[in-house]
């Protein structure tokens, strides 16, 4: 679709919605609407039976987080107009506590969705039907999409013989962090010859 399509096209959504728009930018050949959080629902219903959108397929919905934001998380919703073959991705912003208000009433596939975007990422969408972690075990703490959630995790794993079930213990690193000499050449690997080097060489390239 040409950029003035698309441009074009955000102007409609923008003069028909008002101040539910934020902003309409095109990034990367894309049409891209950020929105208030309030208004996502009729923001999502608009553009799906709009005629001049008809965006009749939800893609995805997901976040990005932003942590040195007040409103950390920046929940994205990419759309699919088959009918028109064109797509548009719709933004809003919202924090730890503040909850999103659903689409799942305007897109059914948004159910498993935002269950994927609240396990990973703990942005709270209200008055969903069924609201459960989805990819992580029911036990698990925390969001492992949050850029400030430790690279270990809290806990691990495994089967218990002895008990004969799984069981959660807290993580324990096996060594403790590593002090790299890139002097050495075992880390810094300059200016040493290793086993078969010597047939680079033979071929005019470096060791």
């Amino acid at each position: 679709m040409s950029e003035n399509a698309l441009k074009e096209l955000g102007d409609h959504v923008a003069s028909q919605l008002g101040d539910d728009v934020l902003k309409v930018e095109l990034k990367l050949g894309e049409l891209m609407i950020t929105v208030r959080r309030p208004s996502i629902v009729k923001v999502l219903t608009f553009l799906r039976d709009d005629a001049k959108c008809r965006f009749e397929q939800l893609v995805d919905v997901t976040a990005v987080d932003w942590p040195e934001r007040a409103e950390r998380f920046e929940v994205v919703y990419n759309l699919l107009s088959v009918s028109q073959n064109r797509r548009i991705r719709v933004k809003l912003w919202t924090d730890e506590d503040t909850p999103v208000p659903t689409v799942v009433p305007v897109f059914s596939l948004a159910n498993w969705f935002e269950r994927e975007t609240w396990d990973t990422y703990g942005v709270f969408f209200a008055d969903h039907p069924d609201l459960r972690r989805i990819l992580t075990d029911y036990g698990f703490e925390g969001h492992p999409f949050r850029k400030d959630f430790p690279l270990t995790g809290y806990v691990e794993v495994r089967y218990d013989e002895d008990q004969k079930r799984v069981v959660y213990e807290p993580v324990r690193l096996t060594q403790d962090f590593r002090t790299f000499d890139f002097l050495s050449p075992w880390e810094g690997m300059t200016n040493v010859m290793l086993p078969g080097d010597e047939k680079a060489q033979d071929q005019g390239g470096k060791p």
